[in-house]
C-alpha cells in the first residue's frame, strides 16, 4: 500500500520542507506542519509553485495538478471554442505554456508543444486552440508521458516492418523529456495495423511500471479501425471520456465550464473586492484603517507556498506604512 501511495516520497518531501523552513515552523509546532502538510496533499493543493521534478513525481501529483490547472483557468474557454464567434479566449501553445508556468515556475515547454501537436497535428505551432481542446490533449501527454514515449517507439518499429518483441520502457525520469521524432502522418493511407498495434500496447500495459490508460478502452478504441496512425491515437486517447473518467483528474467535457464551489468563492470574493472599492473613496483614511477586514476561507496548503506567502505580506504591510507615512 505504501508503495502504491507513494508514501515514501511523500515523507521525504515533508521532512525537506521541515528541514528548509524549521525557524518558522518552530513558532507552530511539527505535529501541525504534517497535518497541514498531508491535508494539502489530500485535497491536491500540494503542488502549487512546486517544482516540475516533484508535481510530475507520483499520479496524484499529476491528477492534482490538471485539476488545479482546470479550476485557475476554465474561465479562458468559456467564450471560446470550435462553434463560437468570439475567438479572443482561443490562446497559442506559448500562452498555455505561460499559464502552465503560474502554477508551475519551470515546467518545460517541450511537454506544451508535444500536447499543442496533439491538437494541431503538425508543426504549426503558432495557431489557436480552445481551452477545452488543449486541456484533454494536455491531461493525455502529461499524465502518459513515459506511456506515450513507449508508444511512439514501438509505433517507429511497426512502421519500420518490425515487429517489437520486448516492451520499450523509458528508463529515465520524466522530468528528463526527450525529444520525440513525430510520426509521418501526413498520409491518410499511412499507419499501422490497428491488431497488431493493440497486441503491443496490451504487452506494453501489462509490463509497464508508468501509468498506462485501461486495456479494455483501447482494445475498444481500435477495434473500430484496421489501421491507426500515431496522432490519430493521441486524438483518440484524447477525446475518449472512458479514459477521461478513469483518470479522475477533470470532468466530462459536457461540465467543463462548471465548478461551483469555485463559482460560490469567486462571487464571495468579487463581492467583498467591490464592497471595498464602493466604501473606499467615501470613507476617510482613518475609517479605512478601522474597517472590518472579512476573513477569506484559506485551503491549506503545502509550507513552501505559505512561506513565500508570509514574505509578501510583509513586504505589502511595509509598503502600506510608507504610504501613511506619506500621507501624514
Amino acid at each position: 500500500f505504501a508503495a502504491q501511495r507513494h508514501v515514501l516520497t511523500y515523507m521525504e518531501d515533508a521532512v525537506s520542507q521541515l528541514l528548509e523552513n524549521r525557524e518558522d515552523i518552530s513558532q507552530y509546532g511539527i505535529a501541525r506542519f504534517f497535518t497541514e502538510y498531508f491535508n494539502s496533499v489530500r485535497q491536491g493543493t500540494h503542488i502549487l509553485f512546486r517544482e516540475f521534478s516533484f508535481v510530475q513525481a507520483t499520479p496524484h501529483n499529476r491528477a492534482s495538478f490538471l485539476r488545479t490547472f482546470w479550476r485557475c483557468f476554465r474561465t479562458v474557454g468559456k467564450n471560446g471554442g470550435k462553434y463560437s464567434s468570439i475567438c479572443c479566449n482561443l490562446l497559442t501553445a506559448q500562452e498555455y505554456h505561460c499559464l502552465l508556468q503560474l502554477l508551475c515556475p519551470d515546467f518545460p515547454m517541450e511537454l506544451t508543444q508535444k500536447a499543442a501537436r496533439i491538437v494541431l497535428m503538425d508543426d504549426a505551432m503558432d495557431c489557436l486552440m480552445s481551452f477545452s481542446d488543449f486541456l484533454f490533449a494536455f491531461q493525455i501527454q502529461f499524465y502518459y508521458s513515459e506511456f506515450l514515449e513507449s508508444v511512439a517507439a514501438i509505433y517507429q518499429d511497426l512502421l519500420a516492418g518490425k515487429n517489437p518483441n520486448t516492451v520499450i520502457v523509458p528508463t529515465s525520469s520524466s522530468g528528463q523529456h526527450r525529444q520525440r521524432q513525430p510520426p509521418n502522418d501526413c498520409n491518410p493511407l499511412e499507419g499501422v495495423e490497428a491488431s497488431l498495434f493493440y497486441q503491443c500496447l496490451e504487452s506494453l500495459c501489462d509490463r509497464s511500471k508508468y501509468s498506462c490508460p485501461p486495456s479494455a478502452l483501447v482494445k475498444e478504441m481500435l477495434s473500430n479501425v484496421q489501421r491507426m496512425t500515431f496522432y490519430g491515437f493521441l486524438m483518440a486517447l484524447a477525446k475518449d471520456q472512458g479514459i477521461n473518467r478513469a483518470l479522475g483528474a477533470l470532468p466530462d467535457k459536457g461540465d467543463l465550464f462548471l465548478d461551483p464551489a469555485m463559482d460560490e468563492e469567486l462571487e464571495k470574493l468579487v463581492a467583498q473586492v467591490s464592497g471595498l472599492s464602493v466604501s473606499g473613496p467615501a470613507s476617510s483614511s482613518a475609517d479605512t484603517a478601522n474597517m472590518p477586514v472579512r476573513n477569506s476561507p484559506r485551503i491549506n496548503s503545502p509550507w513552501k507556498p505559505l512561506h513565500h506567502r508570509r514574505k509578501m505580506d510583509a513586504e505589502s504591510e511595509g509598503s502600506n506604512e510608507e504610504t501613511d507615512s506619506s500621507e501624514n
